[in-house]
């Protein structure tokens, strides 16, 4: 049994109170998803709807939520039917009962997310933590993804960089939990500028609005009894899911993906490695690449325009039966 399917969680988590609002942007609506054993958070534009829309999911990285899609949702809502997913312990979605959060975990919750819905297949989105378990359920259930869109996918790495060091300790026991402790005189600002520092290519692209909605999801995150639990749990997942071999290895699974996909990578991020853009676009087989010389590691916030229009190329290509396999090269 892998250490993230361990049972015990924090007492009561599953129960513990709402601690503050969660930011919802002007057209956006949320709901909460009931199924047994789990409760999830959906993020969606019921304002946008009109006729002839796919639907689609996105799914967030680690230590992140819903809110991270907010800025590519309504530019593809002509499109797209979006929800975007608060994964279990993450945003507004509390700790799943059984204290899984491991890759397959989550991905289970995916699945029965889009199994209790009568949407059909998916376009399915995710970053970073989300872009494996986007992956494995791609892999795993290839009749609900109608193409699959990664960015900066957090797949194995044999020489994982220096600037992801950090966020690969929290994985240990008890570094969670002391990181806290020493951090506590920590106010959110200052924690919102590091984690921006390490995501963002370029940081000074976040609007002040945006930069004091941050803060304040911070501050609202910082109050969960479980927020460090659900982080080292699941950091501690993605490091077990890179040690996986055979078919429930990741790159084998990438390989088994029949989806038409986009994958997108940000020179500048400095949690998944620029290099593994190569590796990613001949190990699936239907791939496109987007790479982006000034992104980070959340190119869908960062460039959300141009993220939107490679989107809409693939769905135009899927749709159309072709496959350009192309690389779009660098874009700004």
């Amino acid at each position: 049994m892998s250490s993230t399917e361990l049972p015990e969680t924090l007492a009561a988590a599953s129960l513990a109170p709402r601690v503050g609002a969660v930011g919802v942007a002007e057209g956006e609506e949320l709901r909460s998803v009931s199924l047994p054993g789990l409760t999830l958070t959906v993020r969606s534009r019921p304002g946008d709807a009109r006729p002839g829309r796919e639907p689609a999911l996105y799914v967030h990285g680690l230590g992140g939520s819903s809110q991270n899609w907010s800025a590519l949702m309504p530019l593809l809502a002509d499109r797209l039917d979006g929800e975007a997913l608060d994964l279990p312990g993450f945003g507004d979605s509390p700790p799943p009962d059984d204290g899984n959060y491991s890759v397959t975990g989550h991905a289970r919750a995916v699945i029965r997310l889009l199994d209790s819905s009568d949407r059909g297949p998916v376009h399915l989105i995710g970053n970073s933590l989300g872009g494996a378990v986007a992956t494995r359920v791609a892999a795993v259930r290839p009749d609900r993804v109608r193409t699959l869109t990664l960015v900066s996918p957090a797949l194995p790495e044999l020489r994982v960089q220096r600037s992801a060091w950090p966020t690969a300790l929290v994985a240990l026991p008890g570094v969670a939990t002391l990181f806290a402790r020493l951090t506590k005189d920590w106010n959110a600002e200052d924690r919102t500028r590091g984690v921006m520092a390490l995501c963002y290519g370029d940081p000074g692209r976040v609007s002040p609005e945006g930069f004091e909605a941050a803060v304040h999801e911070m501050e609202r995150r910082l109050q969960l009894p479980y927020f460090w639990d659900a982080m080292a749990r699941s950091a501690r997942g993605i490091v077990d899911a890179y040690t996986l071999g055979g078919q429930h290895g990741l790159w084998r699974q990438a390989e088994r993906v029949l989806a038409p996909t986009l994958l997108v990578y940000g020179a500048r991020d400095q949690l998944v490695s620029f290099r593994m853009a190569r590796r990613a676009a001949a190990a699936f087989r239907d791939s496109r690449l987007l790479t982006l010389p000034d992104a980070g590691h959340v190119a869908m916030m960062e460039y959300p325009e141009t993220v939107a229009q490679a989107v809409r190329e693939l769905i135009d290509e899927s749709a159309g039966g072709g496959h350009r396999g192309a690389d779009r090269g660098n874009r700004s």
